[in-house]
């Protein structure tokens, strides 16, 4: 049997064990000095806060640069500039800048077709260098020569040398498209204005 004097004991010595357990210890802080070594990797430097401009944050939408050529270190920047953008280097950027030969748009309502083909920096002459033909199965196919892309050009009594040549080349080309249905070519109607761009009208067949 435990004599009354054992018990009091036993429950001091459990209050003493819980007081070091949740005792606060006062301890004086360690002295630091801010580091100012090599900056260390990964390491996290807070960014000051920015006022930004308001005009600057105007969305212009999609956008293309056209740089024919760059060093890596210029690159880099242009690249780090955009947050969302894509790019490409090498053959996947080897596309041309400028307005674009061929590119067509079709039309249509109950009795005829309608179309229009960019062609900028085509001769527009009525020689056998322009023509646009069309079959009963509403084939179309113009040929013709482009006067843009040289590397010497004359003008106005004035001889230039180009220094970038990104137009389409000097040449003879051809374009074929085809119309949703057959038409009656010997009525086709069209006209190649000064803007480059050529429109046709035909009636359905």
């Amino acid at each position: 049997m435990t004599s009354p004097a054992r018990v009091e004991e036993t429950r001091k010595n459990e209050a003493e064990s819980l007081n070091i357990r949740h005792r606060i210890l006062n301890v004086a802080p360690i002295n630091s000095m801010p580091y100012i070594g090599p900056p260390l990797p990964h390491s996290y430097v807070p960014s000051s806060p920015r006022v930004e401009d308001p005009e600057a944050m105007v969305k212009v939408g999609p956008a293309m640069v056209y740089c024919p050529l760059t060093t890596s270190q210029k690159w880099d920047h242009i690249v780090s500039a955009s947050k969302t953008g894509v790019s490409l280097t090498g053959t996947a950027a080897m596309g041309q800048v400028g307005p674009v030969i061929g590119r067509v748009d079709i039309g249509e309502n109950e009795n005829s077709y309608f179309f229009r083909v960019s062609l900028p920096g085509v001769a527009r002459d009525q020689t056998d260098s322009f023509s646009c033909d069309m079959e009963p199965d509403g084939n179309v196919k113009i040929k013709g020569v482009t006067t843009t892309g040289e590397s010497i050009v004359c003008k106005n009594s004035q001889v230039f040398r180009m220094q970038s040549k990104n137009l389409c080349p000097p040449g003879h080309f051809s374009i074929t498209f085809q119309l949703p249905g057959p038409v009656n070519n010997l009525q086709f109607s069209g006209a190649f204005g000064a803007d480059g761009i050529l429109e046709g009208t035909v009636p359905k067949r």
